[in-house]
């Protein structure tokens, strides 16, 4: 069955580590995924968003405090709201093939208030012959719009790559990458740790940036016996989420500016 023809349940991750989030702290919220941006929760964006992709048959939002965050994921469209576990992976392996969350999984992260349909769809429909799919924007891509962008890049032969927090499993065949992300989460931003869990070649090869990062992804699902794929957005808002005030600031400037490029035709006619 096509990616782009069977329903997908899409999770969002809207718990955070422990201790207090210090930009939840500047707007007054003691989570990150109930942090206004152009007047709305972050959450409730990313589960509009979700709301629209026709494939997606149903969203889980995983959080510590769901009753909390319950009006803020209301007001976004339907979702069914969930206790998080201790950590990404754990939190995923709780809900992923079960009868509340069966395959394919699209898995997001409510940080993500720029996410639109056309990237959510862009996505899905490269995931196709892959058991699991990861989306990056390259540097170019980013800097091509964004000059001054700073983000977090992973440097590889092939350039240097930001997260964009979109991830596809599309069965059962991805848990044991869930299972290696649990023990791996904390070299999530460090390449040659990450790599090292696959062997000391690898993280060589990581160190001295002589693989490109989806040739180094293609090997690792190989030594884990699936078949991992880099997707790579066209749109360099992908890799936007909203971490730092700045982050916020930009984030919000560009929805105002979406939501002004919508109104300007109506206007108009």
């Amino acid at each position: 069955m096509s990616g782009m023809t069977q329903r997908w349940t899409a999770v969002i991750l809207a718990g955070q580590r422990p201790g207090t989030d210090p930009l939840a702290a500047h707007f007054g919220e003691t989570y990150k995924a109930l942090i206004p941006i152009a007047g709305e929760p972050m959450v409730t964006h990313v589960v509009r968003t979700l709301s629209s992709v026709v494939v997606i048959g149903r969203i889980i939002v995983l959080a510590q405090q769901p009753d909390i965050m319950a009006p803020a994921v209301a007001a976004g469209g339907h979702a069914t709201l969930m206790v998080s576990q201790s950590g990404i992976s754990q939190s995923i392996l709780s809900v992923a093939g079960s009868d509340d969350a069966p395959w394919p999984l699209l898995v997001t992260t409510a940080d993500h208030p720029l996410l639109t349909r056309a990237m959510v769809e862009a996505f899905i429909a490269q995931s196709v012959d892959a058991d699991v799919a990861v989306a990056m924007v390259a540097r170019k891509t980013m800097i091509a719009q964004f000059p001054g962008a700073r983000r977090t890049w992973l440097r590889f032969a092939d350039g240097a790559w930001s997260g964009a927090n979109l991830f596809a499993l599309m069965g059962p065949e991805a848990l044991p990458a869930l299972r290696l992300w649990a023990e791996a989460e904390a070299d999530r931003k460090r390449p040659w740790r990450l790599f090292s869990h696959f062997g000391l070649s690898l993280a060589l090869r990581a160190i001295t940036r002589t693989i490109g990062l989806a040739h180094a992804l293609n090997l690792a699902g190989n030594k884990l016996g699936m078949r991992v794929r880099l997707v790579a957005m066209a749109d360099p808002m992908a890799a936007i989420d909203v971490d730092k005030l700045l982050d916020h600031q930009q984030a919000e400037s560009l929805l105002k500016a979406r939501a002004n490029a919508l109104v300007s035709p109506l206007l108009s006619d």
